[in-house]
């Protein structure tokens, strides 16, 4: 009768995990450099997917294809987007990038043949503006395709803490 309520417990145990990573929250890795300099490839992230309350600067995990990228969200849905001589415009307006560790290029909307991100988009920049694979190639990117929102750096262990300090 042990052997058999011992099983139980770890079979409830393995449910309760894979639930956990599914729905909840699950660790990731960085993969390359186009975070750099707020993330560095091989440190682990949790990424917690319940919030789907994204806001500017978050930092997302978004599944392109066969891979999932990490990007910066700098646009919201409904704003015009432009890049010039390196200054993000946001409605007109100049943002503070603070978080970008390279040179921005020119870049504007229409060359998607939109004059604003959709109801359903971000526009998402990595940190590392020269090597990043983002919004400015692949286009404003669809609620539907972020997997969830990076919220803590659990490895290296020097380094673990809020990403959103």
């Amino acid at each position: 009768m042990k052997k058999k309520n011992d099983f139980i417990s770890y079979i409830i145990i393995i449910l309760v995990v894979v639930l956990i990573r599914t729905f909840l929250i699950t660790p990731i890795r960085v993969v390359g450099s186009s975070m750099d300099k707020t993330l560095k490839a091989g440190e682990i992230l949790l990424l917690e997917k319940v919030d789907k309350n994204y806001k500017r600067y978050d930092i997302v995990v978004i599944k392109e294809g066969r891979e999932r990228i990490i990007k910066r969200i700098i646009g919201m849905p409904g704003e015009s987007i432009k890049i010039i001589e390196g200054i993000i415009y946001i409605n007109g307006e100049a943002i503070d990038d603070k978080y970008a560790s390279s040179y921005t290029e020119n870049f504007n909307l229409s060359k998607f043949d939109l004059e604003v991100i959709p109801e359903d988009s971000y526009f998402v920049l990595g940190d590392n503006r020269i090597v990043s694979k983002d919004s400015r190639i692949l286009g404003p990117i669809k609620k539907s395709q972020i997997q969830g929102k990076a919220i803590y750096r659990i490895w290296p262990f020097n380094k673990f803490g809020d990403l959103n300090d």
